[in-house]
This record gives C-alpha cells, sequence and structure tokens, in this order.
C-alpha cells in the first residue's frame, strides 16, 4: 500500500482513544519516552501566543491552527507540525468536551538527528531551500504506523525508556522522507543561513537581557546587517528586535506565573526599563494585563507547559 494515502479515520481515532487514556489531565505533560509529550484538551481557545521549541508535533483528532506573521498552517489528522526553529507564533485550538483535541509532541535533538544523517551517508536526502522554520507536512501511513509503535510501549516503563527512544529516532527518519526533508537538514547542518540564523536565536536566548543590536547579530552570523534582516524575516516571519521583544515578554509571564514575581520586578529581569511600557506591551501582546493573567492562573484557567501558558 502507498505511504502516501489517506489514512482510515477509525484507525486513528482508536490510536486517539488510546493516547487520550494515557493523558493523567487536559494539557500538555511529559510521556513516558524521554522527549515526547502528550496532548489533550478538552475545550477550544482562541489564538494565543505561544514560544514553540524544534519539535514534531502530531495531531491523532481535533486540530490546531497556527499563525506566523501572515503565514498560516494547520496541523491535524492528515498533517504533522515541524518546527525546527524556536519561533513566536499564535496558535488556535480546536477541541470540545465530545471531541478532545488528542495528539502528541516530539523533541527534536539536533545531536540525534546529526547522527542518523551520518549512519544514512550517501541515502541521506539532498539539502533543498528550506524556506520558514515552520511546515505541515502530509502525515503518511508508514508515519503513523511509527506513532502508534510509539504509543504501544507508553504503558510499560522499561518498554518506554529503552525501546521509546528508537521509536522517536525512526519517527525522524521517516520525517527525512517526507515533506520535512528541507526543514531538518537545514536544522542538522553547521553551515548555511539557517544554521547561522539558528545559532544567533541561540544567543538570542542566552541575553536576551541585554540591549542587543542588529548590527552585532549580523556579525555573530557572519552577515551584511540587509542580508541578516532577509535571511532571518524568511526564517523567522519577524525582525531581529521584534523577536528579542517577544522572547522578553514570553519570559516575563513565566516569571511572573511559575515564579510568582511582581510585574515590575519581572520587567526588569527580562530588560526593561519602563515598568508602564511593559504593562502596555504585554497587554497588547497577550490580550491580558499581568495582574488580569496572574488571577486567572490562580483561578485555574491557565496552566503552564513547557515554557508556554495555554487556557483550558
Amino acid at each position: 500500500m502507498s505511504t502516501n494515502q489517506p489514512i482510515a479515520a477509525t484507525h486513528q481515532s482508536a490510536l486517539a482513544s488510546r493516547l487520550a487514556a494515557l493523558a493523567p489531565h487536559p494539557g500538555i505533560t511529559a510521556a513516558p519516552v524521554p522527549g515526547v509529550h502528550l496532548i489533550y484538551t478538552t475545550e477550544h481557545h482562541d489564538r494565543i501566543p505561544v514560544l514553540y521549541r524544534p519539535r514534531m508535533i502530531i495531531i491523532l483528532q481535533g486540530h490546531k491552527v497556527g499563525y506566523l506573521s501572515d503565514f498560516t498552517f494547520r496541523y491535524d489528522p492528515e498533517h504533522y507540525l515541524m518546527m525546527t526553529l524556536p519561533l513566536p507564533c499564535e496558535c488556535e485550538c480546536f477541541a470540545s468536551p465530545e471531541f478532545p483535541l488528542v495528539g502528541l509532541s516530539v523533541e527534536i535533538d539536533v545531536a540525534a538527528l546529526q547522527a542518523l544523517l551520518l549512519e544514512m551517508g550517501d541515502a541521506a536526502p539532498t539539502p533543498a531551500e528550506p524556506g520558514r522554520g515552520v511546515v505541515s507536512v502530509p502525515l503518511s501511513e508508514t508515519m503513523l504506523c511509527a506513532v502508534e509503535r510509539l504509543i504501544d510501549v507508553m504503558d510499560k516503563p522499561l518498554h518506554a525508556r529503552v525501546l521509546g527512544p528508537q521509536i522517536v529516532r525512526e519517527i525522524l527518519f521517516h520525517a527525512l522522507h517526507e515533506g520535512g526533508a528541507p526543514a531538518l537538514l537545514a536544522m542538522a547542518s553547521r553551515h548555511g543561513q539557517v544554521s547561522q540564523i539558528a545559532r544567533v536565536l541561540r544567543i538570542m536566548e542566552q541575553r536576551f537581557t541585554e540591549n542587543l543590536t542588529v548590527e552585532e547579530l549580523a556579525r555573530e552570523a557572519n552577515m551584511s546587517v540587509s542580508a541578516f534582516h532577509h535571511h532571518f524575516k524568511a526564517a523567522t516571519a519577524t525582525s531581529p528586535l521584534q523577536y528579542i521583544k517577544t522572547l522578553r515578554l514570553h519570559r516575563a509571564r513565566l516569571m511572573m506565573l511559575h515564579d510568582g514575581l511582581k510585574a515590575g520586578v519581572a520587567a526588569d529581569k527580562v530588560g526593561y526599563e519602563s515598568g508602564s511600557q511593559f504593562s502596555r506591551e504585554y497587554k497588547r501582546f497577550f490580550g491580558n494585563t499581568p495582574s488580569e493573567h496572574a488571577a486567572r492562573f490562580r483561578s485555574g484557567q491557565l496552566r503552564i507547559v513547557e515554557g508556554m501558558t495555554c487556557a483550558h
């Protein structure tokens, strides 16, 4: 049977039920397999800002729609998401008590990806223009079978710990033979424009409280300022300075909700000189003031999962 034929809906529905039974509560929770998280929610939520780390997200029931500037992408039972750069975007979740959203996320480990490509040797895919750091890839039957084997080991701790990482490796292998290859190859490469942008993103994450200039970041990427601007926006759909601002707001939110810091203290820690400017930009970005977000978190309307907040 061709690996590109439509997936049987009943098969996926059964897998979704099995995966939902493993989720201890709504939200995103760590699975027994290292680097894998379960996704389960019974409520629709409107567009909210999120910051995704490099990962694959496979949805078995329900669907999500992501917004990266003017680029819209959907991940659902027919398409999995490949995120190869840490990108700030917005996400809308479609689910209900009668039809929950069920899926899983798989972290992409660069070292494991490079080792896999090394073993593949000349049989590895040929590098191509990677485009954005996010892509929606059709879910093949081959990939679904690997996902099913991953679910099979999740209720057996020893199997999950020993065999789970091998199945994750198999999932990456299949992704390299499908539409995710360009993004994965760019992520694994030590050279190339995407790799240079990825290195700058890591510098931004480490030094986001500093007053980094575009000129300094362009030097780190070994590019001219104009070339850096062009390639940075092509990969992230935003400008370098806007990316830093978004990163600061996400980090400040975590400090307030997770660590219980006051808004002014969190603003100072992430590099804001003006508390009022922080509050204005926070409300413009998240749709709530810092105090309103904190109140929703205390009431249980928000959860912190994998470095981001999700409504439920």
